[in-house]
């Protein structure tokens, strides 16, 4: 999911820093002090996540893990995921630094979606419904992920509307082990640590 340097069109990385920039003021100003250790350990879990990509043209498939990370900080999702990507472009030289913006809106951005979509659903009672919605919440935000990032290319010239396509196609299979990680470690938290997760001791136990 990260896009390389030198790609990008120079209005797709202004409009990306722009929107990198405005989710992480949000993320911050959101963001409680006691919710730091959570942020820390998700950003690790990320950083670590992500590490492991099989290059495609000019971006990569991976493991992303947005819609956990979704689901644990909401908009805390941007400034996680910027710290990571920056750590992942000074250290191991993926993505880039000019490009940081817009790997952070491709991934941060859905991240942010599918906690308004399943985070209610989440704290319901019953383990079907925390089992779908955090499913659903894991391969909806690679899915959302990669459109950003072929959307990221597409606007950046023609001659990437292929990449684009492969890029998408790609992340369909990882699409099914995204979904079927965030069930395990979802359902985990809710038994042996539901408050990360925000969820009532209560109601961790009923389901």
């Amino acid at each position: 999911m990260h896009i390389s340097e030198g790609v990008l069109s120079a209005e797709v990385l202004v409009s990306g820093a722009a929107l990198a920039a405005g989710g992480t003021a949000v993320g911050l100003k959101k963001l409680d002090m006691d919710k730091m250790p959570r942020v820390a350990l998700m950003t690790a879990a990320f950083f670590v996540a992500s590490l492991v990509h099989v290059p495609i043209g000019p971006s990569s498939v991976h493991l992303v893990l947005s819609g956990l990370m979704g689901l644990v900080l909401g908009w805390a999702s941007f400034p996680a995921i910027l710290i990571g990507l920056m750590l992942q472009a000074l250290l191991f030289q993926f993505g880039g630094l000019t490009v940081l913006g817009v790997n952070t809106v491709n991934m941060a951005l859905p991240a942010v979606i599918v906690y308004f979509l399943f985070n209610r659903l989440l704290k319901k009672e019953g383990k079907v419904l925390s089992a779908v919605a955090a499913g659903l919440s894991g391969a909806m935000a690679l899915l959302l992920a990669s459109l950003f990032t072929a959307f990221s290319l597409v606007f950046s010239g023609e001659e990437f509307v292929t990449i684009a396509k492969v890029i998408v196609v790609a992340h369909l299979p990882v699409m099914v082990v995204e979904a079927v990680v965030n069930v395990f470690i979802v359902m985990l938290l809710k038994k042996v640590k539901p408050e990360i997760l925000e969820v009532p001791y209560a109601v961790a136990q009923k389901a």
